[in-house]
């Protein structure tokens, strides 16, 4: 017989079990293969979308990621902005619309997973690439290479994002919905540029990043020569030309161009869908594993934010979500349908590696196969005609410039080219909600005299002069 102090007992170590299993069970590992990102052991192929906190408000935060997902993505990737987070040194500033534990938080909630790219520079479009201008005048400094003051001030930025992420258990590694970091940004062309002391430099920056102890892998973007362990990924309009440095890192598309950014003055740049998927898809069948569209949702460059040089306020990139958030066809649902496809293929395309045959000229087919699964990518890489090309005995028509998906080899669920969704048309309409009106707003002079004017000779470089509180520098001419 069971006496009352044993039962509690019992009861006792049954619930400390249960947690304890169950901490066990959120705490997932991610680690890689030269196949692809592995989540708790498991192979992926992960589809990921960039959309950045600050473009956009945190009341459109849910519904924008809830239709990334519903668009098929897995991941929601983000930069990491410096000068907006720390606007004086050791002030720093997490609210509103830079409030990226809530971002982060948002995501999890849908269930998807995070890629945060800390840069700390991220280019991006962005004022001063991201950069706090304060930066600018730091005693000794030289940005991004081999410097002292730089160093410090990136690494003190880089682990206060670290430690905040981690405060909040949001890397994977404690259960949290970030399963990579990025240091450093497209930094290969400079850093050759700059001969030893930028290999000294980005071997550094690598290092210190893995030694902050995320347990998530960390990924250099453009960066060929990137350490090991960190990952080198590729960025680019198409990626299918691109491998790692090393033969046991996977394949990653950190930036698939869905657009391109705007100026004041020049075209509004648009990548039909049926490219993009091409590319897309391309670099799959040749063994990528992840792909980053961006941007997903571009948003607003909102007050003075917008880089140089004359970037529009709006950073629309012709995204699948426009820059109000609002679903844009045919590009958000035929991409959604290639992810449908790709995602079909997924368990033959992380456990084999493909067998390539030439179906005619310009005709390729791709073959997965592995434990009863296959999946084959039947391309046409003619960009003016189509092809009628024999594959396992039976016949397919390929458009030009188009790819085939077969997730059991012999029927066809998606071709690149073929676009089933109806383009939608957006017009504008007045509602009954409160309208904001135009305001002028006037730049304080009286307290100009001659002691706030020089003479030069020349122009000047408005930063130095204006500390950027200011988008205007008067000039008269004598």
């Amino acid at each position: 017989m069971k006496t009352t102090r044993s039962v509690v007992a019992e009861w006792w170590f049954v619930f400390f079990f249960a947690v304890h299993l169950g901490s066990q069970l959120i705490q997932c590992r991610v680690t890689y293969d030269r196949k692809a990102i592995l989540i708790n052991g498991q192979r992926r192929i992960l589809i990921s979308g960039s959309m950045h906190y600050p473009r956009s408000t945190p009341e459109m935060w849910e519904d924008l990621i809830m239709k990334a997902k519903g668009g098929g993505l897995d991941v929601i990737e983000t930069y990491v902005f410096w000068n907006v987070h720390e606007p004086s040194p050791g002030n720093y500033n997490f609210e509103g619309r830079y409030d990226i534990v809530r971002f982060i938080k948002t995501i999890q909630k849908a269930g998807l997973y995070a890629h945060l790219r800390i840069g700390p520079y991220v280019c991006a479009e962005w004022n001063f690439g991201g950069f706090p201008v304060w930066l600018k005048y730091v005693p000794g400094i030289s940005f991004r290479t081999d410097n002292e003051p730089f160093k410090m001030a990136m690494r003190g930025f880089t682990e206060k994002i670290v430690n905040l992420m981690k405060s909040e258990s949001l890397f994977e590694s404690q259960g949290g919905p970030i399963i990579l970091s990025q240091i450093e940004n497209e930094y290969g062309p400079q850093g050759r540029a700059l001969g030893s002391a930028g290999h000294e430099y980005m071997t550094w920056a690598a290092n210190m990043a893995v030694g902050l102890g995320t347990g998530v892998p960390w990924v250099m973007c453009k960066e060929d020569d990137a350490p090991d362990p960190v990952i080198n990924t590729c960025n680019g309009f198409y990626c299918d030309a691109f491998y790692p440095n090393r033969p046991y890192k996977p394949t990653i598309w950190t930036e698939a161009w869905s657009g391109w950014f705007t100026e004041f003055g020049g075209p509004i740049h648009q990548r039909p869908v049926q490219d993009l998927a091409f590319a897309v898809a391309r670099f799959i069948q040749k063994g990528g594993s992840f792909v980053n569209y961006y941007m997903y949702h571009g948003g607003t460059n909102f007050g003075r934010s917008a880089g140089g040089p004359f970037i529009t306020t709006s950073y629309d990139y012709d995204a699948p979500l426009d820059e109000y958030g609002l679903i844009r066809q045919p590009k958000y649902g035929h991409l959604k349908e290639l992810h449908r496809a790709i995602k079909l293929c997924e368990r033959a395309l992380v456990s084999a590696d493909p067998i390539v045959t030439s179906l005619g000229s310009f005709q390729q087919a791709h073959v997965y196969s592995s434990g009863g699964d296959c999946a084959a990518f039947l391309s046409n890489y003619d960009t003016n005609s189509a092809a009628r090309v024999m594959f396992n005995n039976m016949h397919y028509n390929l458009p030009p410039w188009s790819i085939s998906i077969l997730p059991d080899c012999r029927n066809v669920v998606f071709n690149t080219a073929k676009v089933g969704v109806q383009t939608s048309q957006m017009e504008m309409l007045p509602s009954n909600a409160a309208m904001y009106s135009w305001e002028t707003f006037n730049e304080d002079v009286s307290s100009l005299d001659d002691r706030s004017t020089f003479t030069s000779h020349g122009l000047m470089e408005q930063i130095n002069i204006t500390r950027d509180t200011s988008d205007y520098l008067w000039y008269i001419t004598r």
